[in-house]
């Protein structure tokens, strides 16, 4: 990367509001053009703390949705080496356990750097690192419908938890931390991971920064 700093675009919202689903969107519609030195892609979910130290029973009273529940203080000094074009180890979250994996994947720097996460702009010390800043606004009824279909397919739970974590920690943290912390937002999108145009503009704005990266590099 030749001391180039990279971009880093985050991109936050509530849980199933189709953040995950709009950067992943743009990370597998670039990657063949932009390679994989061009773009790469963090979770925040990956920095859920190590609850090892807990039995399941205890695991399940977390609230994940409370920025307590994420290292973040990791994740920053990760993305700060990652600017630094320095190669990390990120860690890896198992939903069914509720705590890390004992594997991590290796990430090295790219040009683009895609975050995505529930609670990026709620951290000040996080909000430092990002160069662009997406915020996906979604209605909470549909991400409820949209939580519930993944978590019983996806992540083997039932309908009685989903909805009793939703009433009991996932509606009350997103109106204290997450819909406030729209305003840090340079762009929301409305209609979720699914807004066609709005993948395209963001598409473009990446091909654009990624041009200026190797002109950067050509004038060096």
């Amino acid at each position: 990367m030749q001391n180039i700093k990279p971009t880093v675009i985050a991109i936050a919202g509530a849980s199933a509001s189709g953040k995950t689903l709009f950067a992943q969107t743009i990370f597998d519609e670039l990657l063949p053009e932009l390679g994989g030195d061009g773009i790469s892609i963090i979770k925040e979910d990956a920095y859920y703390r190590d609850q090892d130290n807990l039995i399941m029973s205890e695991r399940v009273k977390t609230n994940y949705d409370h920025p307590s529940a994420f290292e973040h203080s990791l994740m920053r000094d990760q993305l700060i080496a990652l600017i630094k074009d320095e190669t990390v180890q990120c860690p890896q979250y198992c939903y069914k356990t509720h705590t890390r994996l004992k594997s991590t994947v290796e990430l090295k720097p790219t040009k683009i750097i895609l975050v995505e996460g529930i609670l990026l702009f709620s951290n000040p010390e996080l909000l430092d690192c990002f160069d662009i800043k997406v915020y996906i606004d979604t209605p909470l009824d549909i991400c409820l419908i949209r939580r519930i279909q993944r978590d019983t397919a996806e992540r083997g739970r039932s309908v009685d938890s989903i909805t009793n974590q939703y009433i009991e920690t996932v509606r009350p943290m997103y109106y204290r931390y997450i819909e406030p912390s729209k305003e840090f937002a340079d762009i929301v999108i409305t209609r979720g991971g699914k807004n066609r145009m709005a993948i395209e503009v963001l598409k473009a704005k990446i091909r654009q920064l990624t041009q200026a990266h190797q002109l950067k590099i050509i004038k060096k």
